[in-house]
């Protein structure tokens, strides 16, 4: 009889050791839980941009020979009309002379065909020679006249041609690199220097068609040229992430997508009157939107499944399901959100990459407030 007691004892044991387990309840993950709040805020979209003066003029001289003088120096301003280059002018003064000299010959050619027609007029109407004679002469005087436009056309020619050799500033703006060096032959292939006109910058930069979609359903307007009257000044970061002081407007698009890269292209305009951007410089082109009363949710508090973005909301009994969401912008920390979720809404703020629907949890709450202070928009 005590063996037996002994036994039962034992398997009564073993019996409880192996049922505790199943029968302890599973514990709730405690996670930081945030409420789905509301706010006011004005975000941007940033696309990159290259920047150009307003006019950006190569200087290429009109007459080939040697360069004789440099007036300026690189990153020189200079007003339009001013000299810029010399280009030897002796071989083009020689040919002036001999278009002038050709242009004496040629008039004294008219003049002696004009002596014979008055000359052999008289003689045809009094019947000593033959009227051919007479038509004759005339049009030796008519070749004579055109030889003489002709010489003219060349002195002309001659003269701006030594026009030429100064070269001078078209545009008032800042010279650029000067390549060639005093005593250097040049052609009209030869870029002396580019000139650029900075007063007024154009930044260029380029919308996704997704991008531009968003945009055109952003601003009110029936036709492009009436949304672009309503996109606000823009903003332009600087390659240093500093904002340029003064603001834009975007003021043209491209007719076209480029089909290589699927991207259109926009042009914004940011005055420049102390010279601090160049051309070639890089940025970003800042697009505002305004957001009023917008549903907020942090970043944090996604997750990503495909191409949706997903957040797990708390409901009965503490138990998590995730809901997708529909972003209409964002800051560094957080999603403005169309739908998917509402104010006041539960949603858990980290951790929920360990989550899975139907689970419950133990919910940790937080504030907005001390969310917003601790991480701003």
């Amino acid at each position: 009889m005590i063996t037996a007691i002994s036994v039962a004892t034992v398997l009564y044991s073993c019996g409880n050791t192996t049922a505790n387990p199943q029968m302890a309840p599973q514990q709730a993950m405690p996670l930081p839980v945030v409420p789905v709040t509301t706010t006011s805020a004005t975000t941007y979209r940033e696309y990159p941009a290259s920047l150009e003066g307003k006019v950006n003029v190569e200087i290429r001289p009109q007459v080939e020979g040697y360069l004789e003088k440099i007036y300026v120096d690189e990153g020189a301003y200079v007003k339009a009309g001013q000299p810029l280059f010399k280009v030897d002018a002796r071989i083009y003064n020689e040919a002036l002379n001999a278009a002038k000299s050709n242009l004496l010959a040629a008039k004294a050619n008219v003049a002696k065909a004009q002596v014979d027609v008055d000359r052999l007029g008289p003689l045809v109407e009094n019947k000593v020679i033959s009227e051919v004679q007479l038509k004759t002469a005339r049009a030796a005087y008519d070749a004579a006249v055109a030889a003489e436009e002709q010489a003219k056309a060349a002195v002309g020619n001659a003269q701006i041609n030594i026009g030429y050799t100064l070269v001078k500033a078209p545009v008032s703006g800042y010279i650029g690199r000067i390549p060639f060096k005093t005593g250097a032959l040049v052609s009209k292939s030869d870029a002396l220097t580019v000139l650029s006109d900075i007063r007024e910058m154009y930044a260029y930069f380029s919308l996704s068609e997704p991008d531009f979609i968003a945009f055109k359903n952003q601003f009110p307007g029936n036709s492009i040229e009436e949304k672009l009257k309503a996109v606000p000044a823009v903003e332009l970061a600087l390659a240093d992430n500093s904002i340029y002081p003064s603001k834009g407007k975007i003021g043209s698009i491209e007719g076209q997508f480029d089909r290589s890269t699927g991207a259109i292209s926009f042009r914004a305009t940011f005055p420049n009157p102390g010279g601090i951007i160049r051309t070639g410089n890089t940025g970003k082109v800042r697009i505002p939107q305004q957001f009023n009363d917008a549903l907020i949710v942090p970043m944090e508090s996604t997750f990503d499944v495909q191409d949706k973005v997903f957040v797990f909301v708390v409901g009965d009994s503490n138990k998590v399901t995730s809901r997708p969401i529909t972003i209409t912008g964002k800051t560094t920390n957080y999603y403005f959100v169309k739908d998917g979720v509402k104010a006041g809404d539960k949603i858990v703020f980290q951790g929920a990459g360990n989550l899975q629907d139907g689970m419950a949890i133990a919910p940790q709450p937080m504030s907005a407030d001390s969310l917003l202070k601790a991480k701003p928009l």
